[in-house]
Parts: C-alpha cells; sequence; structure tokens
C-alpha cells in the first residue's frame, strides 16, 4: 500500500511540474507588445486590437499597454471598452497630453460603444500621459525584449524620443528605447513610395521617428493592407452577440459603398506580423524609408535600419485568417 502512494505521489508531482513547466514556457514565449493606435479615424484599429487579443488568448502576445496617439475625448474610454470586452480591463492605457492630432470616427461608432459597453475609464484627463506611461512600462522590461506595435500617428513615439530621464528611468528616452525594444512594427508608408495617412497627418513625428528609432522597424505599407478585405464574416457571423467589435464592424461597413466586402486592414497585418513575424505570410525589404517635404515617403535601397512587407503569399490567404481572428470571443485570461 505505501508503494502505491509514493507511486501516485510519484506521478502528481510529474504530472504537476509537466503543468508548471509547460504554462512557464507559454509565458516566456509570448512577446511582450505595447500596442500604439490612433483608434478612431479609421476602424481597422478595432480588428487590431481584437487581433492582439485573440494572440494574447492563445498564449503568443502579453499585452504590456494600449496607448492612444490621438487625444479625442472618446479614445481611452474606447480602448477600455475593448479592453474590457477581452477580460483584460486593468491593461494600462496612456494619452498624449500634449501637442496631438484629434482625429476621431466619423461613423461615430466610438460613441455607441462608450453607452453599451462596461469601461472602467470615463476620460482622457484620467490617464498618464502616454510618454510617461512608455517610460514607466519600458524601465520595467527585460533588454532588448519589447516590441512595439504602432498602428496611428508617430506623435508618441516622436516625443519619447525626446523625454529626459524621470523617476522611472536615469535614460533618454532615445536610450531607453535602444535598451528594451527589440523592435517597432508599424503600419506606416507606401512603398516603393506614396502618401500614407499615418505617415504625413504628423509628418513632424514622423520624420523624428524614422530618422533616429534606434530598433529595427518593420512597415506593412498600404499597399498590403488595401488588398485585404475584413468584417464581414464577423458581422454575419449569428453565433457572436454583444460583442463592440461586430458592432463598429456593423455600424460602419454600411456607410462606405467602397467597404461592402469589408473594410481594408491595414492595422491588423501589423499586429499579425508583430507577432507571429512575417514568414509565411510576407518576404521583406530591406533599405531605409525617406521623407519628403509633402509627407509623402520614398525608399533607398542601400540605406539601412527598415525593412517593408511584401506579399509572399496569396492576399485572400491572409484575408481568410483576419477575419477568423477577428471573430475571437473573449478566452479565459491567460497572461497579464
Amino acid at each position: 500500500m505505501i508503494r502505491t502512494y509514493l507511486f501516485l505521489a510519484s506521478v502528481l508531482l510529474t504530472l504537476t511540474a509537466g503543468l508548471v513547466h509547460g504554462q512557464s514556457d507559454k509565458k516566456s514565449q509570448a512577446i511582450p507588445v505595447i500596442f500604439d493606435t490612433d483608434m478612431g479615424p479609421d476602424y481597422d484599429d478595432v480588428g487590431a486590437i481584437a487581433l492582439l487579443h485573440a494572440f494574447a488568448d492563445e498564449g503568443q502576445a502579453r499585452i504590456l499597454a494600449t496607448i492612444a496617439s490621438t487625444n479625442y475625448p472618446n479614445v481611452t474610454p474606447v480602448l477600455s471598452v475593448l479592453n474590457t470586452y477581452f477580460n483584460r480591463p486593468n491593461i494600462p492605457i496612456g494619452v498624449p497630453k500634449g501637442k496631438a492630432i484629434s482625429d476621431k470616427d466619423s461613423q461615430h461608432w466610438s460613441d455607441t460603444l462608450v453607452v453599451r459597453y462596461p469601461h472602467t475609464v470615463r476620460s482622457n484627463d484620467d490617464m498618464p500621459d502616454a510618454v510617461a506611461l512608455y517610460r514607466q512600462i519600458l524601465a520595467k522590461q527585460p533588454d532588448h525584449s519589447v516590441t512595439v506595435i504602432t498602428v496611428g500617428f508617430l506623435t508618441n513615439l516622436a516625443d519619447l524620443l525626446d523625454s529626459k530621464p524621470d523617476q522611472y528611468s536615469k535614460l533618454t528616452g532615445k536610450a531607453l528605447v535602444a535598451q528594451k525594444v527589440k523592435n517597432l512594427v508599424s503600419m506606416a508608408g507606401k512603398f516603393p513610395n506614396g502618401r500614407e495617412y499615418n505617415v504625413f497627418r504628423d509628418s513632424s513625428s514622423s520624420r523624428i521617428v524614422f530618422a533616429n528609432w534606434p530598433t529595427p522597424i518593420l512597415m506593412s505599407g498600404f499597399e498590403i493592407g488595401e488588398q485585404i478585405h475584413s468584417g464581414l464574416p464577423l458581422t454575419q457571423n449569428t453565433r457572436i452577440q454583444h460583442s463592440p467589435v461586430k458592432d463598429v464592424f456593423t455600424i460602419s461597413l454600411p456607410k462606405s459603398a467602397d467597404d461592402k466586402n469589408g473594410r481594408m486592414s491595414w492595422d491588423q497585418t501589423a499586429v499579425l506580423v508583430g507577432v507571429r513575424g512575417h514568414e509565411p505570410y510576407y518576404s521583406i525589404k530591406s533599405g531605409r524609408l525617406t521623407m519628403n517635404a509633402d509627407g509623402s515617403n520614398g525608399w533607398d535601397d542601400s540605406g539601412k535600419g527598415h525593412q517593408y512587407l511584401v506579399e509572399k503569399i496569396p492576399s485572400s490567404q491572409v484575408e481568410v485568417l483576419i477575419n477568423k481572428l477577428m471573430q475571437h470571443q473573449p478566452g479565459k485570461k491567460q497572461l497579464e
């Protein structure tokens, strides 16, 4: 009998150790992400944050913060709605307190979300300054570990580079980024040249970031997301009820004849490659983005430090994947 008890105890310890080890491995494999978004002028941001939470539920990402790069009044309450819906109401939220773009949604879906869904944030005034939050979070992370995914204006990143030592770190902003950030993935630009909204709308910040950011930058250009349409399968899925993500696309898609097959999916591609990597979906072109006087961009093949995505598999296959991920329903929170 004693031998039986000892055997069962041994098995239990082995199983427990394996479970703990598996959980530890899963957590260690999750990519720490700061998500920087203009969450409003367009609604692909909503699809993008849905993907990010889906990856977090799968143990592929750990969301350190969701930070607004615009400052219209509803932007932080909307981020709170979406984080709360996906069972992560305590994710830190920041917003620029200085000069910033105030563009908001023209379809008025943000008003619907803050009225219809629970959230803990009532006002931008209640949230910390974006740069202060960046510095606070980055200072606590292991060196060269954080992926910054930006799908909006580069306002916060330019201000972060220009930030001075403070209570969170003795380093300047650029030195702090160099020490803590692994890479920057951005929905920005049009390649090999063109004029894209995220870049030209705050072109002064774009110039600063593309000239001075000290880690590799991978960009998903306008031409990538332009080919991918999303949201229609979500709006047609009758099993999904009372979803802020579904509501946004249900409200917005009918308001544009261009979106009859779904909204173009620029921001979702940045989250996809930011978490899972560019393979097998895309190859990459290396060089350096250049800025023109009118806020448009060019490309220098001889430059270093920047890359942009080039389609590798048919965009229709990526479209299917993005539409599936956007229908992800809130699961048990696995990672803080």
